[in-house]
C-alpha cells in the first residue's frame, strides 16, 4: 500500500477545505492510504514514512503560510536526501494570485529532490478587503 501525506496549514477555512476535498478523493483509490496533517503537528518522520505528498497553503502575504514555513523548517534537514524522486503537487488558496507561493514550495521541494507530479493547483479567491480575507473560505 503506498502512503500519500497531505499537510495544511489554513486560517479561514479555505485550503482545509481543498486539503480535506483532495484527502476525501485519495480515500477512493484502493492502495493509497492518506494521512491529513496540520502543518502545527507535521514532522520529519510523517514526511520520511509517506510515499507521496500534497501541501496545501494559503497565500499570506503574496506567499506561503508561515506555518507551512515552520514546518518545511522542523523536517527539512532531517528528510534531505532520503526523498529523492518521490512526488509532490501542491494545493494554494489564493487571494490576489498564488504564484509566489507555488515557487516558494518548488524550491523548497527541488531541495528534497522531490518530483513535481502537476502543476500547483491555485483558488484565487480575489479577496483583499480584512472582511474578505477573514470570511470562511466556501467554495
Amino acid at each position: 500500500m503506498k502512503s500519500l501525506l497531505i499537510v495544511y496549514h489554513s486560517m479561514t477555512g479555505g485550503t482545509m477545505q481543498m486539503a480535506q476535498a483532495a484527502a476525501e478523493g485519495a480515500a477512493g483509490e484502493p492502495d493509497v492510504c492518506t494521512r491529513l496533517v496540520h502543518a502545527a503537528a507535521a514532522c520529519a518522520d510523517d514526511v520520511l514514512s509517506a510515499d507521496a505528498y500534497l501541501f496545501a497553503t494559503p497565500e499570506n502575504l503574496g506567499a506561503m503560510s508561515g506555518m507551512l514555513k515552520d514546518f518545511f523548517d522542523r523536517s527539512y534537514y532531517a528528510a534531505l536526501d532520503q526523498l529523492n524522486g518521490r512526488p509532490y503537487a501542491t494545493l494554494i488558496c489564493a487571494g490576489s494570485d498564488g504564484s509566489n507561493a507555488a515557487r516558494q514550495i518548488a524550491r523548497i521541494a527541488t531541495g528534497w529532490r522531490l518530483r513535481c507530479v502537476a502543476d500547483p493547483l491555485i483558488i484565487c479567491t480575489h479577496a483583499q478587503t480584512p472582511e474578505a480575507i477573514l470570511a470562511l473560505g466556501v467554495f
